[in-house]
């Protein structure tokens, strides 16, 4: 999520629909399996998750469900105010704490807060500074705790521009930039791959990194209409589901995402 003092009233409306459409959906189907495959290893116990630029909560519902504290940390009023109804709405708002600040100037009491999980999700696209962010991203973490992050996968630009826009010469010309443009929020992105982001994340610390694909099917099905059909998503989800950690498809997914956790000295 871009951080930014406001989201006009379209943009919030855009982004929630995003959200409950069928790609929006397995974006966070895929993202919350994905964390389970290691949170699963903590016993089932409650764990303290801080979710940078987490906007409305979508991913944070999902683990407060599942009985998890989660702070979310967000710059826009309006995405808490939404994150709060969610809470609400969900029954689990004692879970559930909204913080309103610059997800790379953390207040203090988070900065140090020893959190079990963070999770840096569709944030990486709007910072210039990749590992300084991913420095502030890791140093609310405790040692041996869990770190997630996703962000748009540079590789899939060019298909996707191919694909769905049937434009090659677009294509041609997306190999070779990492520059893009978010329009529900009106955004400039620099795109980026896990191949560059595991380095980085060596090299501050992490271990046992795995790298997972979101929407690796999804984006290049041109018939949206057919994904709103519940047979056909549910076959869909399950594809996501099976090729998600599987290569080649994760290289090329519409998403990465990478979990590592922070080593111990």
């Amino acid at each position: 999520m871009p951080e930014a003092p406001e989201k006009s009233d379209a943009a919030m409306k855009a982004w929630q629909e995003w959200q409950d459409a069928p790609w929006g959906r397995l974006r966070y189907s895929i993202a919350e399996a994905n964390l389970l495959r290691h949170l699963d290893a903590s016993g089932g116990e409650p764990l303290r998750i801080l979710d940078l630029a987490g906007g409305d909560g979508g991913d944070a519902m999902r683990l407060a469900a599942r009985g998890h504290h989660v702070t979310i940390v967000d710059h826009a009023p309006a995405m808490l105010a939404a994150a709060t109804g969610r809470a609400v709405a969900g029954g689990v708002t004692e879970l559930i704490d909204c913080v309103e600040a610059d997800a790379t100037d953390l207040p203090r009491d988070l900065a140090d807060g020893e959190f079990d999980v963070v999770l840096c999700h569709n944030f990486l696209q709007y910072m210039d500074d990749v590992p300084g962010t991913l420095a502030s991203v890791l140093a609310p973490l405790k040692s041996g705790g869990l770190v997630s992050v996703m962000a748009i996968n540079r590789h899939s630009a060019p298909l996707t521009i191919a694909v769905r826009e049937m434009d090659p010469a677009a294509a041609l010309a997306a190999l070779d930039t990492d520059q893009a443009r978010t329009r529900m929020f009106d955004s400039a992105l620099t795109l980026h791959t896990a191949e560059e982001i595991i380095p980085t994340l060596r090299t501050l610390g992490c271990r046992d990194i795995s790298h997972y694909g979101i929407r690796s099917f999804c984006d290049y099905i041109s018939d949206d209409a057919r994904k709103h059909e519940p047979d056909y998503y549910a076959d869909l989800e399950r594809l996501e589901l099976a090729t998600t950690a599987r290569p080649p498809y994760m290289h090329t997914a519409r998403l990465f995402q990478l979990t590592a956790w922070k080593h111990t000295d």
